[in-house]
């Protein structure tokens, strides 16, 4: 039990590390990404996930595999419109756009990493 709780913890700070990294350089937030949240980021998803993996029933790993994926492919997804919203002159990135190719590449790989995990635990690729 405390080791699925810590896993969740270090998921919501992972992804929380990912969301300042996408509306810190766009001007959404008052955030300013320090260097320790591209670190985290990443670091703290996968920590988490693994955590929570082990601390999790058999029935509940699809789903928590499933809830991170979604929350993952969204912050890529976030990060891709700010992009292209940053592209088109709409939104100026004032702190540049590197942070946001980051989170695509990162949190889209992520996110489909786990969401393939997810498929494989009730054989779904077999299907």
């Amino acid at each position: 039990m405390i080791v699925a709780l810590a896993g969740a913890v270090l998921v919501v700070l992972g992804v929380f590390s990912g969301g300042v990294l996408v509306v810190g350089p766009l001007g959404l937030a008052p955030f300013t990404p320090g260097p320790a949240l591209w670190i985290l980021f990443p670091v703290f998803s996968i920590l988490g996930y693994a955590l929570l993996v082990i601390g999790a029933r058999t029935a509940h790993i699809r789903v928590l595999s499933l809830a991170l994926s979604w929350l993952l492919v969204l912050l890529a997804l976030a990060a891709a419109a700010g992009l292209v919203l940053s592209s088109a002159d709409i939104l100026r990135a004032p702190g540049g756009t590197v942070a946001l190719w980051y989170v695509l590449a990162i949190g889209g790989a992520l996110g489909l990493t786990t969401a393939a995990a997810a498929m494989r635990v009730r054989g779904w690729s077999e299907t």
